[in-house]
């Protein structure tokens, strides 16, 4: 699945000289963690989040410094941040540098950008122009449905299960095969060898667990002595 498939159309923007109390009503009254902040064209221009309003006078959340320790060690930029918290509109308070994808990017690799980037939403473009935004509840919704269309697919055979899940092992769990054996009867998983912590063992269940097709998991995996060396 994409963008396309699971993003929120006609998403709610503002324009650079919204009031910032219009702003934060805005939030509030959708329940939304950030706007989009756009010129007449529809071209992003940049993002207002719950985060560019935290620091604020108006609610004594404005941080406080040392201003010669600061002169001297930091290179922080005064002014800049002065804007920031003292602005009054969302020209003066927006993030500029925005995190977008498109409306063909997959929904994996939004869901790695709003971890890596701390964020909750993320707009989707069509040549700069926003088109939508997708929401970590956006995500959530793709994965229930991609879950229900799994269900309804061809149920894999034995061996395509068998495969599929040691190509995974491999891959994906970083667990050597070799002392692996994967026995599959009737979607029914066996897991037989040894490996070498219980981490390994919980990996390789839930693996099991996660391949479609299989209905149950029996873990028979034993787990190296800590005291045991290379032989």
């Amino acid at each position: 699945m994409h963008a396309a498939d699971v993003m929120t159309k006609n998403a709610i923007s503002i324009r650079l000289d919204t009031a910032v109390p219009d702003i934060a009503q805005l939030l509030l009254a959708n329940r939304i963690s950030a706007v989009p902040v756009i010129d007449p064209d529809q071209k992003i221009l940049g993002i207002v989040s719950e985060g560019d309003l935290m620091r604020r006078p108006e609610n004594e959340t404005e941080s406080r410094h040392s201003w010669w320790l600061e002169a001297i060690f930091s290179t922080r930029d005064w002014p800049r941040d002065y804007i920031k918290t003292h602005g009054r509109t969302a020209d003066d308070v927006m993030t500029r540098k925005v995190v977008v994808v498109t409306e063909d990017t997959p929904l994996h690799e939004i869901a790695r950008l709003l971890e890596i980037h701390h964020i909750k939403r993320v707009p989707v473009v069509r040549d700069g122009r926003l088109v939508g935004i997708v929401s970590r509840a956006n995500l959530l919704h793709g994965l229930v449905a991609q879950g229900t269309k799994n269900l309804v697919c061809n149920t894999p055979n034995d061996k395509e299960i068998r495969e599929q899940l040691l190509n995974t092992f491999s891959k994906e769990a970083g667990l050597g095969t070799a002392l692996i054996n994967v026995i599959v009867k009737d979607g029914v998983v066996q897991l037989w060898g040894t490996v070498g912590s219980t981490t390994d063992r919980k990996a390789a269940n839930l693996a099991a667990e996660n391949t479609p097709g299989v209905k149950t998991v029996e873990n028979n995996l034993n787990q190296i002595a800590s005291w045991v060396g290379p032989v």
